[in-house]
């Protein structure tokens, strides 16, 4: 979700709710994370937990009752709540994220960067290869970390969910 050019802002365990389990007894529950979306896309604000399928799926009727109370909670204060298993979040997208981090603080001549930006808004998108071939002939890897610092720093925006390769497009992001 940070990754995402909408999400304003991540934040984890952001509440406590109290509910009654069925055994009668008072707990305190405190969901995984919320998810504020910027004023323009008008989204609701999304309360989520994260459980791996397996672990939901065989004990959701314990965890009912307090997800019973966060769907209250979220509904009171005009969220969402969503319950999503790990494979959502475990998959070549955070892998490609987690990839990307190491090009975010990374010092790259402004010149260079502003050229990579410049094509690729002349064009509409472009081509990681194209890029790199265009701007870095026989320094392609060279090419390659300037692209990704400029995704990792959302200056470009692409299709996360697929190869970080040669053929990915990319765009100015917005």
């Amino acid at each position: 979700m940070d990754f995402r050019n909408d999400v304003l802002q991540v934040v984890s365990q952001p509440i406590a709710v109290d509910f009654v389990a069925w055994n009668g007894r008072a707990y305190t529950y405190t969901p995984d994370y919320l998810v504020r979306f910027h004023s323009h896309t008008r989204r609701r604000p999304m309360l989520i937990e994260v459980k791996p399928e397996e672990n939901w799926r065989k004990n959701w009727r314990e965890y009912l009752p307090k997800w019973k109370a966060a769907l209250r909670h979220a509904k009171q204060e005009g969220w969402e709540f969503h319950i999503y298993d790990e494979s959502r979040i475990r998959g070549q997208s955070l892998k490609n994220i987690q990839f990307l981090e190491r090009y975010r603080n990374a010092d790259y001549a402004q010149a260079d960067l502003d050229e990579i930006l410049r094509t690729v808004a002349f064009k509409g998108f472009a081509s990681v290869g194209y890029l790199t071939a265009l701007h870095f002939q026989g320094e392609e890897a060279l090419g390659k970390s300037h692209v990704f610092h400029l995704i990792a720093t959302r200056q470009l925006d692409c299709d996360i969910t697929g190869g970080l390769c040669d053929s990915l497009e990319v765009v100015v992001a917005q």
